[in-house]
């Protein structure tokens, strides 16, 4: 999965992006600077930084106040137990135990206990990468799908083919990451799921539209795909560096203690994906 994305990114958004930002259908003022494409995938990246930023800084707020919620209970109910304990020990004279230690993060002595909070953390981010992830493959298929729509006869057989190809990739590469979520339930992952299928054929159906109604060369049409692309781009190459090559493998210790074989295996498997994407590019 971590391949495809990758693939995706440098080889099916970036080009796509500089060739349209280099057309010569585009006005002048679009030709003045030769780096468009790449500021509307850096844009795209920092955008999605302060996103993340700021989402999970109300999540860590959120968990915060449950804490002290949760703790102000703890203490209610400690006072409340050493009060009937000193009760019991007036009438039987015997000494109770001070306080009593419990398994859910955390203690009436006022202490967190950090297992839980750094567990949800690693969860917490987990989920954001894939829904991040999920957000930039949705674009691109999009992207896709008006492509497609757009395409005359001449060489349609060849681009659709190419197309089942690289949406069954890139959907093995999103139900991977859907599937290691932890959901309760099974509503959220196929609403995710449906999303992705049904994202490219709603492209598509744009695309018949934009074509029956202005042509395919028309300078508004392809300034919108040259930013669609480079602002696709930058959220797959976020995804790929960030969630899935940093904190999925680098910042994995369980990836680290792992067999050597294992390795091997999944680094071959990430640079195959990388290198399946590379070869569709030649079509799409």
């Amino acid at each position: 999965g971590t391949g495809v994305i990758s693939g995706t990114a440098f080889i099916h958004m970036l080009p796509e992006a500089f060739g349209h930002f280099s057309s010569p259908c585009l006005s002048a003022g679009w030709k003045t600077y030769p780096g468009y494409a790449g500021v509307f995938c850096m844009v795209a990246s920092f955008g999605l930084q302060l996103i993340e930023l700021c989402a999970i800084s109300n999540m860590e707020a959120m968990a915060k106040r449950r804490a002290l919620a949760a703790q102000t209970e703890e203490e209610q109910a400690g006072i409340d137990e050493r009060t009937d304990t000193k009760t019991v020990s007036a009438i039987k004279k015997e000494d109770a135990s001070p306080h009593e230690h419990h398994h859910d993060g955390f203690s009436t002595d006022g202490h967190i206990h950090s297992a839980g909070f750094l567990e949800n953390d690693e969860k917490m981010m987990r989920n954001m990468g894939t829904f991040i992830l999920e957000l930039g493959i949705l674009v691109h298929s999009i992207i896709i799908g008006i492509t497609v729509g757009t395409t005359g006869n001449h060489g349609f057989i060849t681009l659709l083919i190419a197309l089942v190809f690289h949406q069954f990739f890139e959907g093995v590469a999103l139900g991977t990451r859907i599937n290691e979520l932890e959901f309760k339930g099974w509503i959220k992952p196929t609403i995710m799921g449906a999303f992705f299928l049904i994202i490219t054929p709603f492209g598509m159906a744009i695309g018949v539209g934009v074509h029956s109604a202005f042509p395919a060369n028309s300078s508004s049409f392809i300034l919108a795909q040259a930013i669609l692309d480079s602002l696709s781009a930058g959220i797959l190459l976020y995804s790929a560096f960030i969630s899935l090559m940093s904190l999925e493998i680098n910042q994995n210790i369980e990836f680290r203690r792992s067999t050597t074989m294992n390795k091997v295996i999944s680094f071959g498997s990430m640079y195959a994906g990388a290198a399946l994407m590379s070869v569709l590019g030649t079509w799409i």
